[in-house]
């Protein structure tokens, strides 16, 4: 299986939903199971098989971040030496050399992406197109409504 790239903070975020999961979810859920099993028959028991049901995701969601954590690759921009590029990790301002709007994006990994937040996977267009730029190139990103240019004006490493 391949590393699976996370800024520090990303990872961190994980670990904490894992012990989140592990601590107090998962004995909720046990709990509800014990108290659905306490109310007789379990072939028509509603709560019982909506509890087992919830377990089996809760489940399911503990040992993707299990495997996620197993299989991170954590990086932080500001320990590499990138010569001013953007890479993994970078915050970068950008400007649309069309609209004049300015956007600021942080390039992280796919558990992580929030556009809202300002952050966007690594695999996104956007982020492939503006890995290994400096400040003052243009990016060109296809995107459905065509093909937009991006000047980058700063990168940070943070």
């Amino acid at each position: 299986m391949s590393r699976t790239p996370l800024t520090r903070k990303g990872a961190e975020m994980l670990r904490t939903e894992l012990q989140r999961l592990k601590t107090v979810e998962r004995p909720a859920i046990a709990q509800a199971i014990g108290e659905a099993r306490a109310h007789g028959d379990l072939s028509e028991n509603a709560e019982y098989d909506a509890a087992r049901d919830r377990q089996a995701f809760l489940e399911a969601r503990i040992a993707d971040l299990e495997g996620k954590l197993g299989n991170a690759q954590v990086i932080d921009p500001a320990l590499h030496h990138s010569d001013g590029r953007v890479v993994f990790g970078a915050t970068v301002e950008l400007e649309d050399l069309a609209s004049g709007v300015r956007v600021r994006y942080q390039i992280v990994g796919e558990d992580e992406a929030d556009l809202r937040l300002g952050m966007i996977s690594v695999s996104s267009p956007i982020a492939r197109a503006l890995i290994g730029k400096v400040e003052g190139d243009v990016a060109q990103v296809r995107a459905p409504k065509g093909l937009i240019e991006y000047e980058v004006l700063t990168i940070l490493y943070t």
